[in-house]
């Protein structure tokens, strides 16, 4: 859609200029002809110059036109995040235990502390424990936590899951909320991304804290550092605490960090990294029983997963796709995987062509 549109746009912009080349000076016209010719490189200022203002005006409306829908795109810009003194958005999201929740959930909460999450995300995963023994230690205090997963499963590559055991789609979410005891509600907005839009983090993890009448009172990271022995500055709890004590927040935003926010949008990256990888070369090498050992005696310092298979062998055939995702997954760390065909020599073009 969005290239369909940028083609859109460079057509109109050609017929409007080819119009106005056409007006009648010969020197535009010729300059439209040799535009590849360094005896005039100054062509586009004169035809821009040569155009009538109707036409200028008819260009620059129809091109912003073509292109609302592009800049509109869930992702095509990054969504501004709220200031403090805004209102928290409305939402109406599904949730890991099976319930849909509303900022109207929250309502009996006189401090509400939003934190947009997600299960890939390495530095996410290293807050997990942090989000969750805060959320139990203001639980009595009148305050809520609830955690929103902004991300598009769908925009995420194979390789950016080399950290994780889950991707994040709804159902992995459950799995990741029961295995680490989540003491908030875990939800999810990668389908729309409206409420993710609406509020506009920046990164996993990133903290919205909003008072009883719902203003945003502080916005930014939970604390200094992704390693919990080097924290020195606990912005989140600071803010909590202010506010609870009914006084200033004393430092209202922080910047973030952590992992970008897959916006929608960002589904051709991921159509483009598999067709790359795709185009990649395959070869085959013989190995004696020699050269068995010593990838099993595996002195390579990473892990090595080797798999043994057949052409001939239905199930082997099946599940070779998932061993290719996992090596996608992983490759970039210490991690290698070996494949090892039981196939003849002289089926060697077989082995290939799969």
């Amino acid at each position: 859609m969005v290239e369909n549109l940028y083609r859109r746009a460079g057509a109109l912009c050609s017929l409007v200029f080819g119009l106005s080349c056409r007006r009648g000076t010969a020197r535009a016209s010729m300059e439209t002809h040799t535009m590849n010719s360094p005896k005039y490189p100054d062509y586009k200022r004169n035809i821009w110059r040569d155009m009538s203002g109707y036409r200028k005006w008819i260009l620059l409306t129809a091109v912003a036109i073509l292109l609302m829908p592009v800049l509109s795109w869930p992702g095509a810009t990054a969504a501004k995040t709220l200031e403090i003194g805004e209102s928290a958005p409305p939402f109406n999201l599904p949730g890991v235990d099976g319930r849909n929740y509303s900022l109207k959930s929250f309502a009996k909460a006189n401090i509400l502390v939003v934190v947009f999450t997600c299960n890939h995300c390495p530095t996410a995963q290293a807050y997990e424990d942090r989000i969750n023994q805060l959320a139990k230690n203001y639980k009595d205090k009148g305050v809520a936590v609830v955690a929103i997963s902004p991300n598009d499963p769908k925009a995420l590559r194979l390789d950016e899951l080399g950290y994780s055991d889950m991707n994040d789609s709804l159902e992995d979410m459950k799995i990741r909320a029961k295995d680490k005891g989540f003491a908030f509600p875990y939800l999810y907005d990668g389908d729309k991304q409206e409420c993710s839009l609406a509020y506009g983090p920046v990164s996993t993890p990133h903290v919205f804290i909003f008072d009883k009448k719902r203003e945003l009172r502080y916005v930014g990271r939970i604390d200094n550092s992704e390693q919990a022995k080097r924290v020195k500055y606990r912005d989140a709890r600071n803010a909590i605490d202010a506010l609870l004590a009914e006084k200033p927040v004393p430092v209202e935003k922080t910047k973030t960090s952590g992992c970008s926010i897959k916006w929608s949008a960002k589904r051709g990256s991921v159509t483009k990294a598999l067709e790359r990888w795709a185009k990649e070369h395959v070869a085959l090498e013989r190995l004696d029983e020699k050269g068995i050992k010593a990838l099993v005696r595996n002195d390579s310092g990473k892990l090595r997963l080797i798999n043994v298979w057949s052409t001939r062998c239905g199930p082997c055939m099946e599940e070779f796709p998932e061993l290719v995702s996992i090596n996608r997954m992983y490759r970039n760390r210490d991690f290698e995987l070996i494949t090892i065909s039981g196939d003849l020599p002289e089926n060697e073009d077989k082995v290939l062509s799969f």
